[in-house]
């Protein structure tokens, strides 16, 4: 069977990421309860920076928070920046503004000094991401914040199991990616050391959420939106494979996730940080 060489980042379905959206946003929302107010011009509402943006969805949410604030999210997706931005692009209601352009997070430089760059299960995707805390935090504003998080669960039987079915003898060759299961996520205390050391006063926490999915296979649906992405790009050319790798994952998700009386529960980790710079 001819290799596959996956793009340099999976292709991403909008529609597919948002049928899960509220449970989503919630990590996002209990991050933003720990940011503090910005620095801003006078006069003016902070500048504001979403990394790693998505569909836009979250973004969004900013605008309630800052109302006058100036809002850019960045994305490397096509994808979801056209959803972000035909749903979301324009004045905000209380005079504010929200546009959408494109960046990668690896490769990121912020175009100006910012009140708040924020990050939502996006940094997860970048392997040294830690490397850029310090220009990131160099580029605040004095007082400015950096917040982010990440997903915790990459010993969750989601990714293991995963991980397992692209290393055995029938997709190892065809599927030529990295660990799925190793992403570039640090410890907690990792975090807080980095930030720490770069001055600013950091406040790092854990959740584990118990999502209760429903529906058939939910946890595969929820997948579909995110971890296995790299995948099902991979074998965009070749559905017949696409069907028979989904298919096997998805009978080892029904045993490590079984069906009950009220759904099916997805515990799910997630590492949280908010990092101020001094003013």
């Amino acid at each position: 069977m001819p290799q596959t060489s996956p793009p340099a980042s999976p292709t991403w379905d909008p529609s597919q990421y948002l049928r899960h959206a509220g449970h989503r946003t919630r990590p996002f929302l209990d991050l933003l309860a720990r940011v503090p107010d910005l620095p801003a011009p006078p006069g003016a509402g902070p500048a504001i920076a979403d990394l790693g943006c998505g569909a836009g969805n979250v973004t969004a949410l900013l605008a309630d928070r800052w109302p006058t604030a100036r809002i850019t999210g960045f994305d490397n997706s096509p994808e979801m920046l056209a959803r972000a931005t035909g749903e979301y692009a324009g004045p905000t209601p209380r005079g504010g503004t929200l546009e959408f352009r494109a960046g990668d997070a690896a490769r990121w430089t912020p175009p100006e000094p910012y009140g708040l760059i924020v990050s939502n299960a996006a940094l997860q995707w970048v392997p040294n991401h830690v490397d850029s805390l310090a220009p990131w935090i160099a580029s605040l504003a004095p007082g400015g914040v950096f917040a982010f998080q990440v997903p915790g669960n990459f010993t969750a039987p989601s990714h293991t199991l995963l991980a397992d079915l692209c290393a055995t003898p029938r997709w190892r060759d065809r599927l030529d990616l990295p660990d799925l299961s190793r992403p570039g996520v640090r410890t907690p205390e990792e975090y807080l050391t980095r930030l720490t050391d770069l001055g600013c006063a950091a406040d790092v926490w854990e959740t584990t959420y118990l999502h209760v999915l429903t529906g058939d296979d939910p946890v595969l649906d929820w997948v579909k939106g995110t971890a296995l992405r790299p995948v099902l790009t991979a074998l965009g050319d070749d559905p017949a494979a696409a069907h028979e790798f989904t298919t096997a994952y998805r009978d080892l998700l029904r045993t490590a996730y079984p069906q009950g009386p009220h759904g099916t529960v997805l515990p799910f980790r997630r590492l949280f940080a908010v990092a101020r710079k001094p003013a």
